[in-house]
């Protein structure tokens, strides 16, 4: 493989080598019209030949080119030469300076500024890159103008075989009927190369399959696989596993392969019928089975999948047809026997079935190998049970008249144990059902009857249960519903329908109908109700009124004669008897009041009152009225006057919320004295007497002791007023006694400390001659000097 490689390397570098290094002058020249275009690059410019015509020149070219080609993955101990540059104008005096710009451009291609070769300095993958775009230039080494226009170039990496195939969509995996036919699609593999498909052999991929024979092929090309052998069934084997293989290079020796796996299952079809595990089945049931429940399964086995398998099971055959039935359990596939009606032992006690399984999804292409169904036996057995009594009947209807006699038979129910040995049966009523205890029945024999009378006009139909029980097993008990209808006889009279009062018009005329009336009856004759009226036999020659029997069973009074008055008699009593048609027949009395009443000219009844009459001629009922609203209205004008007036004489209240009371101040002082000199003088409203003690406010009574304030010093003039106002309302907020709200301060101090005394004469005598002032020397010195001053006033007066 080495020498190989080494080989297909220099066949393939060798002249590409030759063809990069030699040099490849070539001049283009060429007449362009006014439509063209001068490539850019030139180094001549252009020369006008004439005034018509333009001829463009192009000067010499040393290099022209479009792409180089370098080998893929080439490594070596030197940096591999992909090719060289080289321009005309180049003498040889390393003037020219080459550069090269664009992808990889002095990373990957160096250029040789002098020589203009170009390295490849790095491995390269063309499947990472394919192609690299250039750009060359010539330009002066000691001015760095461009001798040329930059040129474009491309080099292109050369694809070796270094990738095998592979599967990106593998492992996979496919589904092929079984059964089918040789060659028949399976599915479709694809494998991807990512050497270059266009140049050599390298991505050029051969499929073939390494395991999986002789079942299945494979296409070399198409990579299409397909079934090898008929006949594959499932049911011996689903599921294969098959490997294939890409390989390159068209699959000759020396190129890559990859491979995947594929599994391959076989789909089911119908192919295979249902069948019976066991040709005969046996079963036993009793004999009071419910209807409707399972009483055995059956089972057709099948040995395909899903829809292939589902089957319906059918009785085709059999003494039980009627009897029995099969349905098909959805989730087991199994055949459930159920019980359509009742069983008996006594009757029959076994029966024979043939049923029968059959696909119900069958595949045309697979009738020819057999019937798609079986069939098995199936014996069943029915067993004695212990059953409750039946019945005659399933429902009794008995009828009996109201008025039977208590203790009477209604009717008689029957029963009998169906049990080879059967038990003497006991009656009873389900009490539930007669809870008045109206019936009754005889435990021995059935017969129902009554225990209290009946009234149909109350209760028309009573329905109650009669209970069936085995005497030797309590537990075989047996119900059946009684009906009892109770027939009517006549045993209530007719009345009339409703309370009915007539009104007779005073302007009545003769033969005229007052009243129509209608009767009923309680009960309830075969033939219907009718009824026969007639009068009392004392009001049979009525002057005022008579009746007319009317063909719809109602009866018609009428007025014999016209003129009757409300004055000469208001009310009218009509006695009438009603009899009904029964046997034997019943009868009522039943009064009719008849009233007369005012009516208008079409005789629509007005007023039906005596007083109403006798108002005065000539006073309508608009007069009236109007009188009456004048009345009312001349009292309400009364009432509002004297309100008015009332209003207008009451005092001037004052509100409670404006009650002026607590705003008053009371000064029950007298002065202070010679003290009381200044008007401002605050110290006089200070309480000497209240030093040592406290004297309490008058509107309250305290609860609390309070503790008495320290005497105040004596208050010059000038005192703070403040500072004082400030004091007494400190000692206000911390009393205990005083009422948290508004009251009177009371200053009951007459003055203190007038060098004079007190000159008030409060408590002075009527009396001037006989008055000794004496006592005024023990109330202190102030007083013994007034004393003193009176008593010299005496002795001046007598002298």
């Amino acid at each position: 493989m080495p020498e190989r490689l080494t080989e297909m390397l220099m066949d393939t570098w060798t002249p590409l080598i030759i063809l990069w290094i030699t040099v490849l002058p070539s001049i283009y020249m060429a007449p362009m019209n006014q439509s063209q275009v001068l490539p850019s690059g030139s180094s001549t410019g252009l020369k006008r030949l004439n005034e018509e015509q333009r001829v463009l020149n192009r000067s010499k070219r040393g290099w022209v080119w479009n792409q180089m080609f370098v080998l893929e993955e080439f490594s070596g101990p030197e940096p591999i030469l992909v090719g060289r540059l080289h321009t005309d104008l180049d003498p040889g005096s390393s003037k020219i300076k080459y550069i090269l710009s664009g992808d990889g451009a002095g990373t990957i291609f160096v250029i040789n500024d002098k020589t203009g070769d170009i390295h490849a300095m790095k491995r390269l993958d063309r499947e990472e890159k394919a192609e690299y775009t250039l750009t060359a230039q010539a330009v002066d080494r000691d001015t760095n103008q461009p001798l040329e226009p930059p040129s474009e170039f491309i080099i292109k990496v050369q694809d070796i075989n270094d990738n095998p195939p592979e599967f990106v969509d593998g492992p996979y995996h496919a589904t092929v009927p079984e059964m089918s036919l040789v060659g028949t699609f399976v599915t479709k593999v694809t494998a991807t190369d990512a050497d270059d498909p266009v140049y050599g052999n390298s991505a050029k991929l051969v499929y073939s399959i390494l395991e999986g024979q002789p079942y299945f092929s494979i296409e070399p090309h198409t990579a299409i696989i397909k079934t090898a052998l008929p006949n594959m069934d499932r049911e011996a084997k689903e599921e294969y596993f098959v490997v294939i293989q890409a390989k390159d290079m068209g699959g000759h020796m020396g190129g890559l392969s990859g491979t995947t796996t594929v599994t391959i299952t076989l789909t089911d079809v119908n192919d295979n019928p249902p069948k019976f595990a066991q040709s005969l089945y046996h079963f036993s049931v009793m004999e009071d089975v419910a209807l409707g429940e399972p009483i055995g399964r059956v089972k057709a086995n099948d040995l395909d999948i899903g829809e292939n398998a589902k089957s319906s099971y059918d009785i085709i055959e059999g003494d039980g047809m009627d009897i029995f039935e099969i349905t098909t359990d959805a989730q087991t596939q199994d055949g459930i026997i159920r019980v359509r009606k009742p069983l008996d032992f006594e009757t029959k006690k076994s029966y024979t079935l043939k049923v029968e399984a059959a696909n119900t999804h069958i595949d045309p292409r697979f009738i020819g190998v057999g019937p798609f169904k079986d069939t098995a036996t199936v014996k069943i057995v029915v067993e004695d049970a212990d059953e409750p009594p039946v019945f005659s009947s399933p429902t009794y209807l008995l009828e009996v008249h109201e008025n039977a006699a208590l203790n009477s038979v209604l009717g008689q129910v029957t029963a009998h144990d169906p049990d080879v040995s059967s038990s003497p049966i006991r009656f009873s009523i389900d009490r539930h059902t007669d809870l008045e205890r109206q019936f009754n029945i005889n435990a021995e024999d059935g017969k129902i009857t009554l225990a209290t009378p009946l009234d149909r006009e109350t209760s028309m139909w009573h329905n109650i249960t009669i209970v069936a029980t085995e005497t030797r097993n309590h537990s075989q008990v047996s119900r059946v519903p009684v009906a009892i209808k109770v027939l009517d006889v006549n045993d209530n009279a007719p009345e009339f329908a409703s309370e009915h009062e007539a009104f007779l018009c005073e302007n009545g005329k003769p033969g005229q109908v007052i009243q129509v009336v209608s009767a009923v009856d309680k009960d309830d004759p075969k033939n219907g109700h009718y009824f026969l009226y007639s009068l009392l036999p004392e009001m049979v020659n009525n002057p005022n009124f008579t009746i007319k029997k009317n063909e719809d069973n109602t009866l018609s009074i009428l007025a014999k004669h016209s003129g009757f008055s409300r004055q000469k008699q208001e009310v009218y009593l009509l006695p009438i008897i009603i009899s009904d048609s029964g046997n034997p027949p019943m009868s009522s009395t039943s009064t009719l009041t008849i009233r007369v009443c005012g009516c208008s000219s079409d005789g629509i009844v007005q007023s039906c009152n005596v007083e109403a009459y006798v108002l005065p001629i000539g006073l309508s009922m608009g007069a009236l009225i109007a009188i009456l609203a004048c009345i009312i209205l001349l009292l309400v004008i009364v009432v509002l006057f004297v309100t008015l007036r009332r209003h207008k004489n009451e005092p001037l209240i004052i509100k409670d919320d404006e009650d002026v009371r607590e705003n008053i101040i009371r000064y029950d002082d007298e002065g202070g004295g010679e003290e009381d000199t200044e008007a401002f003088d605050i110290a006089t409203l200070q309480n000497p007497d209240g030093i040592n003690g406290f004297l309490p406010r008058k509107d309250i009574k305290p609860d609390l002791q309070f503790m008495p304030r320290q005497g105040l010093a004596p208050v010059p003039n000038g005192v703070d007023v403040d500072e004082f106002i400030n004091v007494r309302l400190h000692e206000a907020d911390n009393d205990p006694t005083a009422p948290p709200y508004d009251s009177i301060q009371i200053y009951g101090y007459e003055g203190k400390g007038s060098a004079a005394g007190s000159l008030s004469s409060l408590e002075s005598s009527t009396s001037d001659s006989d008055q000794n002032f004496d006592y005024l020397s023990e109330w202190g010195p102030r007083f013994k000097r007034l004393g003193e001053l009176y008593s010299v006033g005496e002795s001046d007066k007598e002298t």
